[in-house]
């Protein structure tokens, strides 16, 4: 175990852990919109900016990217901490003026209003849907195109993605609901990426519940170990 100091007092945090996991694990809330758990760090939100303290040297860097060290000092709420969080704020405000959980993020950050001209369509560039499509479903039918302020999301060359099994996990984890889903009967559509899929239909209920697409996916990975049979039907009725 490690020894770090947050705000003054003294906790401790695993190997190999970051900042913010050892502060999370330990009851600290630091703002947060591309961390998740169970995905890799990627620092896109910059929100979780914290003050760093090691070797006589201080700075502002993502605590998601920053490795837990032995004697590490942090500082999670200073005011140039909480200066560059309200920047930041501003920006993704402005890359999705409409969405909701940004909104009461950025109330409590004490951000009222961007002055940033709104221009974008929803997405903050946060790589979530990304990784989940990657790292957790093991589809990769998502991808990052362009740098800097080009940078976008989405399948790859912009096209229809082919890889895409409607299994809806990019919109479940998307923080600013910019992806969408629609289901019309037996069809499954996620809005942004326009794909639309078939859907099976329970034998005993009979509604339609999940893509043709994802069964045949879900069959190849678990490599005969579930049945084909399992499918027939919904979670509700199996």
């Amino acid at each position: 175990m490690l020894s770090i100091t947050i705000d003054n007092k003294q906790y401790q945090a695993e190997e190999g852990q970051s900042i913010l996991e050892a502060a999370l694990n330990n009851g600290i809330e630091i703002p947060h919109l591309c961390y998740h758990e169970n995905l890799s760090a990627y620092g896109g939100c910059r929100l979780c900016l914290v003050e760093i303290s090691r070797d006589g040297k201080t700075k502002l860097t993502t605590s998601c990217t920053y490795p837990a060290a032995d004697g590490i000092i942090v500082e999670t709420a200073t005011p140039k901490v909480k200066k560059a969080r309200r920047l930041v704020m501003e920006l993704l405000l402005s890359m999705a003026p409409d969405s909701p959980q940004l909104q009461s993020y950025a109330r409590k950050l004490g951000v009222h209003a961007s002055r940033f001209k709104p221009d974008g369509d929803g997405c903050i560039n946060c790589g979530l849907c990304v990784r989940v499509c990657t790292e957790l479903v093991g589809a990769n039918a998502l991808t990052f195109a362009n740098r800097g302020d080009q940078k976008t999301v989405g399948p790859p060359f912009e096209e229809e993605p082919e890889n895409c099994i409607g299994c809806g996990a990019c919109v479940l984890i998307c923080p600013t609901d910019c992806i969408g889903i629609e289901e019309n009967g037996d069809e499954r559509k996620i809005k942004r990426w326009h794909k639309t899929l078939k859907m099976k239909y329970c034998k005993s209920c009979g509604r339609p519940y999940m893509p043709y697409a994802q069964i045949e996916f879900a069959l190849q990975r678990t490599a005969d170990a579930v049945p084909e049979e399992w499918f027939e039907k919904c979670p509700d009725c199996r």
